[in-house]
């Protein structure tokens, strides 16, 4: 018996709490919540937490954990455009185009902010 097979029990208990812990996340990127929780919920109360994160770390000059912070955010901005764009679809108008409307400009204004951001950490080096 190898060495990966005594670990598989394990690594197959770990995947399945993993898939049990973020079945909401799974659920969301798959399109399969209602619109109002991921947006609201995910979209402007998680982020606005992780931008106020991204702003502390910015005054406290904390070089490292602002570029952590800031892969982060752009990580979240992907998985939560997705999310938002694929449960619009399953929703009335006019709140369907409204969502998707606003994903275009919140994947243009977090491309900018996290852009320059990136810019500004990288002269400080």
């Amino acid at each position: 018996m190898g060495r990966r097979e005594l670990s598989d029990p394990m690594a197959s208990m770990l995947g399945d709490w993993l898939l049990i812990f973020f079945a909401p996340e799974i659920r969301a990127w798959r399109g399969q919540m209602t619109l109002w929780k991921v947006y609201w919920g995910y979209g402007v109360a998680v982020s606005w937490l992780l931008a106020l994160a991204l702003g502390a770390a910015l005054l406290a000059r904390a070089t490292l954990l602002t570029q952590a912070l800031l892969v982060a955010l752009a990580a979240y901005t992907v998985w939560i455009l997705v999310a938002v764009w694929r449960c619009a679809g399953h929703t009335r108008q006019p709140w369907s185009f409204l969502a998707r409307l606003s994903t275009i400009a919140w994947a243009g204004n977090a491309t900018l902010v996290l852009g320059f951001l990136q810019i500004e950490l990288l002269a400080r080096l």
